[in-house]
């Protein structure tokens, strides 16, 4: 028996740094004829395990692990405990823990097989990707109806359309963050939860700057959505699925777009559709749209409480058998719709890093409650941090300043001609409606009832005695060096209309929206004003611009042939070839802008552009994902998003401040950009070929 004890000493030497050897009169020895010697021996080789230590089954069998065998050929001495060491020599196993998984990982999600599980996340994640695109759309289309509603000034309209883009860019960072941390899921249903909830209240809301707010919440959810969207699924895609099923994903922006386009001219035009509740509520088609608009957000997040957990995300932080269970559940659920259900999950062990992080839960017993909770955010938020500025260590600077460059310079171009093109439309329009405008010089017109319609027109010169104007309506009319005596104006709306240089004497003006700001440089000569219009009253459906919902519905749709052919090319050329043929063929897009001086053309040249831009977008979204370790996956892909939103703002700025003035700006602007840009991104690294690390 003391043979026996001495050789299972020997083992197990350097098995475990607490042990060292068994003495003789060791309380727990027993000789070998012993009934209790077998299970003792056991227990004796596994005490001083923690409950997160790794512990395989034939452990308990005395059975040493592969990689213990490994550690003792490497270094014959005693383990030392993890509190004991550096803490780079924890991050050095870290890495390469994480090498292992990442190829053993590849190898399961293989076995697992690409089936009905995958659609049917595809489909669930998909629906998030639309609401996301829905969003980019729903300012656009709300905000000629909602200026007149809400009576808003043209910096006020500057604001609504760049207040999402900035609630996006800050969303997108920090839920980006919180994804590598909190988990793919659960950060994803509270991004699109807090979008569902201010979209809709959105809609109800009746003040300027209630409605602003809401916008900027639901854009900080929709904007965090973006990153953990393609985090989450390209977790579940194998190498070799990876680049052409994360492109069809992209199909949904496409998607919502399409589906933003046509509810706005399905509903927008129907003024009548909605409710008052006195004279201060109002609930008109607009804000109907705005709330069919949050619809496929609902959906997603309905849907999204029955998917489980990233198993990615989960080896990652510690959590095996949870992991394990997913990826089971994955491979049944493809085996049983491809009619095999018999065959048998065969994975029964899956390396896990090391885990480093292990003071989230101090004062997690002692404390009140609120310090507990101030603790583990503060953590949270260090811990985002620290991965933000490891996205910039040596390892993965180059990489993300060429990025990030790529992101900015595709935003500027893409979305600054984005606002372009509809306010370029906008502005042939009004010339071409300014050319058909009628002038009257010298009219001389008395004891007359005006009850009808004036449009697009200039009066200079005329004289009006003893007129009526009542119940009319006057656009874009202009009265020019005229004088009014003894007149009477009742329940008259306005737009665009001013008098200028006019006497106006003894003349009554009741229930009008005639203000004073409309009269320059005018004499009012005993004239008086008696209960103005409140807020804006015009005739919406016959200012709604149907030809914008057009431009957008065709613009959204002419993506598709892009797409599909991005998806079936993007693991036969590499996504490099794809980023910058694609942004170099955008540039010479641009420049045939310069031939389009109507409609027409502009919406032509406006579908080339979108239809050649979209596979630099799926391609960088597909190449943003497989760059950076599980880890960090979504922050990193939540900071070029940010950047992204940021480069929209300053292209919708720019570009829209030279609507009218010139067009070379613009389009050098937007071509210089593209050609950087794509430039640049050839020399980023090819990752068709690599596993998710």
């Amino acid at each position: 028996g003391g043979r026996e004890a001495n050789q299972v000493s020997d083992d197990y030497r350097y098995q475990d740094g607490n042990y060292e050897g068994y003495a003789r009169n060791d309380s727990y020895y027993r000789g070998g004829d012993e009934p209790g010697h077998e299970e003792d021996a056991q227990s004796d080789v596994t005490e001083g395990h923690d409950e997160d230590d790794e512990v395989y089954e034939g452990e308990y069998q005395g059975i040493p692990h592969p990689d213990d065998i490994k550690e003792k050929q490497k270094k014959r001495a005693p383990a030392v405990a993890d509190e004991y060491r550096d803490r780079a020599d924890l991050m050095a196993e870290r890495m390469e823990d994480e090498e292992q998984l990442a190829h053993q990982y590849e190898n399961i999600i293989e076995e697992c097989g690409h089936g009905r599980f995958q659609w049917t996340l595809f489909f669930v994640l998909g629906l998030a990707l639309m609401a996301d695109g829905v969003e980019v759309f729903v300012v656009g289309f709300v905000l000629p109806s909602a200026e007149k509603d809400m009576c808003l000034s043209s910096s006020n309209k500057g604001m609504l359309g760049l207040i999402v883009y900035l609630g996006m860019m800050v969303g997108a960072v920090m839920l980006g963050g919180l994804a590598d941390k909190l988990g793919r899921k659960k950060c994803l249903i509270i991004s699109l939860a807090i979008n569902a909830a201010f979209t809709f209240l959105s809609s109800f809301v009746q003040g300027y700057g209630f409605f602003l707010f809401c916008r900027l919440i639901s854009g900080l959810g929709i904007g965090g959505s973006l990153p953990i969207v393609f985090a989450y699924f390209s977790e579940f895609l194998s190498r070799e699925k990876r680049g052409e099923h994360l492109s069809w994903l992209c199909m949904f922006w496409m998607i919502g777009g399409i589906f933003a386009s046509a509810m706005a001219w399905s509903i927008i035009p129907h003024y009548g559709w909605g409710f008052s509740m006195g004279t201060k509520y109002h609930f008109h088609s607009w804000r109907v749209f705005v709330l069919v608009c949050s619809l496929p957000c609902i959906a997603s997040l309905v849907a999204l409480k029955f998917m489980p957990e990233s198993p990615r995300f989960l080896l990652e932080i510690g959590k095996h058998d949870e992991a394990w269970m997913i990826l089971k559940q994955v491979h049944d659920t493809n085996m049983r719709a491809k009619g095999e259900p018999e065959r048998v999950f065969t994975v029964s062990y899956i390396k896990t890093p090391k885990q480093v992080d292990e003071f989230i839960e101090i004062q997690s017993s002692t404390g009140t409650w609120y310090q507990r909770w101030l603790v583990r955010i503060t953590t949270t938020f260090k811990q985002v941090w620290d991965n933000v500025l490891y996205c910039l260590t040596a390892q993965y600077r180059m990489n993300t300043l060429m990025l990030a460059v790529v992101w900015f310079t595709m935003a500027l171009s893409y979305y600054g001609l984005i606002v372009w093109f509809p306010d370029m439309i906008r502005y042939l329009q009004e010339e071409a409606y300014e050319s058909r405008v009628k002038i009257f010089d010298d009219e001389e017109v008395s004891h007359f009832t005006f009850n009808f319609t004036l449009e697009n027109q200039i009066h200079r010169n005329g004289e009006y005695r003893n007129d009526k104007f009542i119940g009319m309506k006057f656009k874009e009319v202009r009265f020019e060096d005229s004088l009014f005596e003894e007149c009477y104006f009742e329940d008259v709306t306005s737009s665009e209309t001013f008098f200028e240089n006019c006497t106006i004497i003894s003349t009554v003006f009741c229930n009008t929206d005639l203000y004073e700001h409309k009269f320059i440089n005018c004499r009012l000569i005993n004239s008086t004003f008696l209960k103005e219009k409140e807020g804006c009253h015009l005739d919406f459906e016959e200012d709604n611009d149907f030809l914008i919902y057009l431009v957008s519905f065709l613009g959204s749709l002419s993506v598709l042939p892009g797409n599909i052919i991005s998806a079936l090319l993007m693991d036969k050329i590499g996504r490099i070839k794809m980023i910058g043929g694609s942004m170099l063929i955008s540039a010479v897009c641009c420049f045939f802008l310069f031939f389009g001086n109507s409609e027409s053309a502009m919406i032509g040249w406006q579908c080339l552009f979108c239809g050649a831009s979209i596979a630099a977008w799926n391609a960088l979204d597909v190449i943003t994902v497989e760059l950076y370790p599980t880890d960090k996956r979504a922050t990193a892909f939540g900071i070029l998003s940010g950047l992204c939103k940021f480069g929209a703002i300053l292209g919708n700025s720019i570009f829209s401040s030279f609507v009218g003035i010139t067009k070379v700006v613009p389009i050098l602007l937007a071509s210089s950009a593209l050609v950087g840009g794509g430039l640049l991104a050839l020399r980023l690294p090819e990752t068709r070929e690599q596993v998710l690390m």
